[in-house]
């Protein structure tokens, strides 16, 4: 039995404005590296278009393929009661969500667990998860990718959905084994608090 990892309680983000920049504390320095990638060089704001899948939205906030295949990082807003992907597990990818807003469901393994905002979920690589949005509220949640799969992944996966005649499970089948996503047979998971 895989062991998932659940964190909760409320994490607080600073403000920008509350962030000391390195010029005003020198000995901090090496910790605050805001405004610059892990090179050194500074960081290109880039505008990442929203992908829509159905109802879902997907902002890629850093997309880890663009760096050698390093994390990845985007926000995910599932509406109420909106289709998700089956439940699936990734070959070479562990994932972490951080619930923002709502409560979204998570399954990871043999566990279904209600993240609310300020908990998040862990996901080891070749672990069965899945998720779902049935409440009356839209939920929020980053996604830390590592690696990455990339946004290209969500806008092949995109263009399935948006097909004549609805997705063929084919297809879908096929762009997800192309990312190392495999598709898992349904099972019933148990509820924890």
């Amino acid at each position: 039995m895989v062991k998932a990892l659940y964190c909760s309680g409320k994490v607080t983000l600073p403000r920008e404005a509350d962030v000391q920049q390195p010029a005003e504390n020198p000995s901090r320095a090496s910790e605050l590296q805001v405004g610059h990638d892990l090179k050194g060089e500074p960081m290109q704001p880039v505008e990442q278009a929203i992908i829509t899948i159905g109802q879902l939205q997907i902002r890629y906030l850093k997309d880890g393929t663009a760096n050698e295949g390093a994390a990845g990082m985007f926000e995910l807003t599932v509406p109420p009661g909106a289709q998700v992907p089956p439940a699936h597990s990734h070959s070479n990818n562990e994932e972490i969500t951080y619930c923002l807003e709502g409560t979204l469901r998570v399954s990871i393994g043999d566990e279904v667990r209600n993240l609310k905002a300020g908990e998040c979920g862990y996901t080891p690589r070749g672990v069965t998860h899945g998720f779902s949005n049935p409440y009356d509220r839209v939920a929020r949640v980053l996604v830390v990718l590592t690696p990455d799969i990339g946004a290209q992944y969500f806008r092949d996966v995109a263009e399935v959905v948006s097909l004549p005649g609805g997705p063929n499970p084919a297809k879908m089948a096929e762009v997800m084994s192309r990312y190392g996503l495999v598709l898992s047979p349904p099972t019933q998971a148990r509820t924890t608090a």
